[in-house]
């Protein structure tokens, strides 16, 4: 209680105290890319084509409206901002981890990734030159084809959270195995991990396959927390050992997690662990006092020394001995 009661003051919630007590026996960190390590609110930052560019760029937004992923949303206020109206959509499709197909005046609208042109046979290889440019600055890049052609590319950018480099070296320092994961590809997640100094990247990875890869984690024997803020994160949050809600995210990530860091910043996870680690250590020391009391009193009581009002004060003693070294979790500061 007394753990539990201080990690919420620095709005680190435990969802029971089984979960603040298995925290402490993490050894690798899954960390989801958008909206965990990057804010979340990419911009847009690019775009190319040889078609007239308003024209292409509200064809662009309408089919991106209707999608609920950040980079869309980016996409829409980008078009929005400058001052194109956009039409209404015929039809609307989200293909998970590849992008989206929409019908828009007539004209069957296909965004996304290599593999989304691939699975549609629109060949994109002039742009994949320019395309490799942009997401080696870490920048994500998405082609743009119309009526199975390919018309161009537009390209968003999303910073790094303040505190997301500074968390990742402490949860090192912690002796942490940080991995990050994203659906991106693999210029674009390197160059992002490269900027908080992440070593292990999982990239191009789709929705339904985050919570795999945190069972090939635990397959290798690690204790796995999976943190994330996405209605997609929900699977591997469930899937870890210990499922880690960014508090700004969902709130199906948050129903789905053990933990819900409210600051919505990296550094709440090595506070959570920090206050796992030492409220463990003080329900050691607790056994460790309290079976001391018994094992010191039982021999003394064996042999007739010990006077029932001497062995009560002593069971009450140990107690509030107890108590009061829990207490002291209440004056525990950490780093974040």
């Amino acid at each position: 209680m007394a753990g539990s009661g201080r990690a919420a003051e620095f709005g680190i919630l435990f969802k029971g105290g089984e979960h603040l007590e298995q925290t402490h026996r993490i050894d690798a960190i899954i960390l989801d890319k958008t909206g965990t390590v990057t804010k979340g609110k990419p911009e847009l930052t690019d775009v190319l084509t040889e078609r007239n560019e308003a024209e292409f760029l509200r064809l662009v937004g309408a089919a991106e409206k209707n999608s609920e992923h950040p980079l869309a949303e980016a996409i829409v206020e980008g078009v929005k901002a400058k001052h194109i109206e956009l039409p209404g959509t015929d039809s609307f499709e989200a293909i998970p981890g590849f992008g989206i197909r929409a019908v828009v005046e007539g004209s069957d609208m296909l965004i996304g990734t290599r593999r989304l042109m691939d699975k549609f046979n629109v060949d994109a290889t002039e742009a994949y030159a320019s395309m490799s440019k942009l997401e080696e600055s870490g920048k994500t890049a998405m082609l743009v084809a119309i009526n199975h052609e390919y018309a161009g590319m537009v390209a968003v950018a999303d910073t790094i959270k303040d505190s997301s480099a500074a968390a990742v070296s402490r949860l090192k320092e912690m002796g942490l195995q940080v991995i990050m994961i994203t659906g991106d590809n693999e210029r674009t997640a390197r160059a992002i991990a490269d900027q908080v100094g992440i070593d292990h990247v999982r990239a191009e990875v789709l929705p339904e396959g985050k919570a795999e890869e945190v069972k090939k984690l635990q397959a290798e024997g690690k204790k796995v927390a999976m943190v994330g803020d996405g209605i997609n994160d929900a699977p591997a949050l469930a899937t870890a050992d210990i499922g880690m809600a960014i508090g700004t995210g969902t709130d199906v990530a948050m129903e789905a997690a053990d933990v819900t860091l409210m600051r919505g910043d990296l550094s709440s996870i090595p506070d959570a662990i920090f206050m796992s680690r030492k409220t463990m250590r003080n329900i050691k020391q607790n056994l460790f006092w309290a079976l001391g009391y018994n094992t010191l009193g039982i021999p003394i009581a064996a042999l007739g020394f010990l006077a029932p009002w001497v062995a009560g004060a002593a069971m009450a003693l140990s107690s509030v001995s107890v108590v009061l070294n829990a207490l002291r979790l209440q004056r525990v500061k950490v780093r974040g």
